[in-house]
């Protein structure tokens, strides 16, 4: 996944803490910088220093630079255009273009031959819009598409919103990236965090990114700042091919965990009560060994199974239970998934892959 963090020039964060955000992230592997350029009145001789900066930074730590431009864009840096020649010299790979930029325009920046990439605003784009640009000859080998933050509180997207608005970009064979709030909120126009989704703005980054994952999201960009180094660990470690899922320890059996280490793929045929590894026992079956019965207790809403020896058959199987079931003297309870990510079953469609991450 294409993830990255976020800065906002012009809005009061020193630069000093600019650059050290981005040695911090480029150190933990994130590859993008995303750039809120200005739109509001501003001191262009401070703001042009700190851009210089900060882009000089991006370019040593080898980050694409995302940024956002709005018609408004243009006027504030005294740009004589909004030219992609000149962003390419600025170093900024990909123009997020907000709203107020006709298709015409779209499709023009997009025919670019700097290699400059150009981002739709996902949060407003229209099956009008896409077809403008099919028939503009837009080239969408350069499009991607990035949906909104929403600082102010109540304002933010609902999932279902998102949902529909990701599905039209990837019929037309667009990736879509989204944002996710953080734990520090220092930026000036911002107190209430700057998610996509109104209902993570509260979350954590991680549980937040988790659930843009498993919606279908295919980058994720820190919205706040300065980001803590376990956010950035985990927006980092994401991944696009599972659903992911935190979960407590319940067994100290270590042939057990590393069992549950694997990607599970669900199986097509789809239980009432449990999700169903279909490939788990194939994972199993390459140990040889027997699994023991083990804390054969009562399944709640969440717990994460492993049939062992008395379920012959099914030895090795791993489950999650979708709903309360009863002990079973084959099935151990190994794990449970955390309540507050609970939510995350849901999306573990048929033929799905899942994962895990386990804490004490």
């Amino acid at each position: 996944m294409e993830n990255g963090i976020s800065l906002y020039p012009g809005q009061g964060t020193p630069v000093e803490q600019s650059l050290a955000i981005i040695e911090d992230a480029a150190g933990c592997g994130l590859r993008r910088l995303f750039l809120a350029l200005p739109e509001y009145p501003t001191d262009l001789g401070d703001i042009k220093g700190e851009l210089s900066a900060i882009l000089k930074a991006a370019r040593q730590n080898d980050m694409e630079v995302v940024a956002n431009v709005t018609p408004q864009t243009q006027e504030r840096l005294e740009l004589p255009e909004l030219s992609p020649s000149l962003f390419r010299i600025w170093g900024i790979k990909t123009l997020r273009l907000a709203e107020g930029f006709s298709p015409a325009e779209i499709a023009t920046l997009s025919q670019n031959r700097q290699g400059i990439r150009i981002a739709l605003n996902a949060s407003t784009v229209t099956s009008r819009i896409i077809a403008a640009l099919v028939e503009l000859k837009a080239n969408f080998r350069q499009i991607e598409a990035l949906h909104s933050f929403y600082p102010r509180p109540f304002t933010g997207l609902s999932e279902d919103l998102l949902v529909r608005k990701t599905m039209l970009l990837h019929k037309a064979g667009i990736r879509v990236g989204a944002f996710v709030p953080g734990a520090n909120r220092q930026h000036n126009f911002c107190k209430a965090g700057c998610p996509t989704l109104e209902n993570h703005r509260e979350e954590t980054a991680s549980l937040a990114a988790r659930h843009l994952v498993a919606l279908g999201i295919d980058a994720i960009f820190l919205g706040d700042l300065p980001p803590l180094p376990e956010e950035l660990q985990a927006i980092s470690q994401l991944s696009d091919k599972a659903v992911t899922l935190q979960a407590k320890w319940l067994t100290p059996n270590p042939q057990l965990r590393q069992h549950l280490q694997h990607v599970f793929t669900a199986r097509q045929d789809v239980a009432q009560n449990a999700v169903r590894a279909g490939d788990s026992q194939d994972f199993w079956q390459n140990t040889e060994l027997q699994i023991a019965p083990e804390n054969a207790v009562s399944r709640p809403l969440g717990a994460i199974t492993i049939d062992n020896e008395r379920n012959l058959p099914y030895m090795g199987e791993v489950q999650i239970c979708r709903s309360n079931l009863p002990a079973d003297t084959g099935v151990n309870v190994a794990a449970q998934i955390d309540s507050r990510e609970l939510n995350l079953i849901e999306y573990i469609s048929p033929g799905r892959k899942f994962s895990f991450i386990f804490h004490e």
